[in-house]
């Protein structure tokens, strides 16, 4: 098969759909399929044998509020209409990209014919344009954004924080109307699924559950790295819908009990705010620490050191984090938010389940985990084993490419 993805944002490691474009085209490719690529920056990295369309994108809001280095640009309709649409503070990428996408393949129709065309969460107009080229149009949604939405909007102080909430989000209408045009929408998980047709009313017969895969070569425990005692990882936790809050609150609560301390990949707010403001409030300034941007071998080497890894999450459409850490027989606590159950599993076996925003089920769950080392171990094991029997990106491959034989 001739299949064209379409990525908006998907650099690997900044997220899971970066993750999602990296391992599925690859695994496509693996299966004797042709994969070209649409994206758009950050670009992706992808094996050789995808071939990569970079589209054109101001990248707005990589530029710290500076014009792009070449206003002139701007000038184009498209180019205009996202630079006023960012500076009125909403989200354009998703439409724009889409409309960009929309014009280069139909430049690339004019001399090759796809097969299907299988979009990552970007959902733009663009795609019911496509729909006009008699090929099979769908799209793989995470998680709808109206969930993120409705936790940033809850927890923004003040009214005015509140209305730029929404409006940011006001993609989300475009979002629902082409959900629901499309020829099939596929899903990361039944919660996701679940969430997905409530919130973007799609028909039910046109979900389809593919579980993500973890690359269980690259996340495996590495032997040459000692564990640190007492210590916690939280990987990805950029937003309030990830919860850190939550987790910070509860070391502030094990502060007199054990000398937890937690690592955070990622960025600290350059700004001084959250997340940084709470670890100032809650007295952990010698507890937590930022490891900024790192690349997927370094960390395999966190997660290695780490005896806990803890996601907070209020909700996950999968939980890639989750997923890495059991693959590297790391065990873990996690909230029963979203389709970490699913991921983690409800048996408790590789990790202990509490309810979401509930720093007390967290801080009493680290204490039990971080004071039972058998307990540790045992719960590693059978999460890798977990892993290697129900989260493979060939078996998800597999399953994407049956989506695309039933409308072919």
């Amino acid at each position: 098969m001739k299949i064209c993805l379409l990525s908006y944002r998907g650099e690997p490691y900044c997220g899971g759909q970066g993750v999602y474009i990296h391992y599925l085209s690859k695994e496509l490719c693996n299966l004797g399929h042709e994969v070209q690529l649409l994206s758009g920056p950050p670009h992706p990295k992808v094996v050789e044998a995808v071939k990569v369309h970079k589209l054109e994108s101001l990248d707005l809001y990589g530029l710290n509020g500076h014009l792009p280095s070449n206003p002139f640009r701007i000038l184009t309709p498209l180019n205009f209409y996202e630079f006023v649409a960012v500076c009125l503070g909403t989200f354009p990428e998703p439409f724009t990209f889409s409309i960009r996408a929309y014009r280069k393949l139909r430049q690339l129709l004019s001399r090759e014919r796809f097969d299907v065309i299988h979009d990552n969460q970007c959902l733009g107009y663009g795609l019911l344009l496509m729909k006009r080229f008699g090929i099979p149009v769908i799209a793989t949604i995470h998680h709808p954004p109206s969930i993120d939405r409705n936790i940033d909007v809850a927890q923004a102080k003040g009214w005015w924080r509140k209305f730029k909430m929404v409006r940011w989000y006001s993609f989300l209408t475009m979002q629902r109307l082409v959900s629901r045009r499309i020829d099939r929408v596929i899903a990361v998980s039944h919660s996701s699924a679940g969430e997905t047709r409530r919130g973007f009313k799609i028909p039910e017969d046109k979900l389809r559950v593919v579980y993500n895969g973890i690359d269980s070569e690259l996340f495996k425990r590495d032997e040459s790295v000692p564990k640190e005692p007492n210590s916690l990882i939280v990987v990805r936790a950029a937003g309030q819908i990830k919860g850190l809050s939550y987790l910070l609150k509860a070391l502030q609560l094990l502060k007199n009990d054990t000398e937890v301390k937690l690592t955070v990949v990622g960025n600290a707010s350059p700004d001084g705010q959250y997340p940084l403001g709470l670890v100032k409030e809650y007295g952990l300034e010698d507890r937590v620490r930022f490891t900024g941007k790192i690349g997927a071998k370094e960390l395999v080497k966190r997660y290695s050191a780490a005896e806990i890894a803890v996601v907070p999450s209020l909700y996950e459409g999968f939980g890639f984090p989750a997923a890495e850490a059991m693959s590297c027989k790391v065990p873990l606590v996690v909230t029963k938010a979203g389709a970490l159950p699913e991921v983690a599993g409800e048996d408790g076996e590789a990790g202990m389940l509490v309810p979401p925003a509930d720093s007390d089920a967290l801080a009493a769950a680290i204490k039990r985990l971080v004071s039972d080392e058998l307990l540790r171990r045992k719960m590693g094991e059978a999460g890798r084993k977990r892993v290697e029997s129900n989260f493979t990106w060939e078996k998800a491959a597999k399953r994407t490419l049956e989506v695309y034989q039933e409308l072919l």
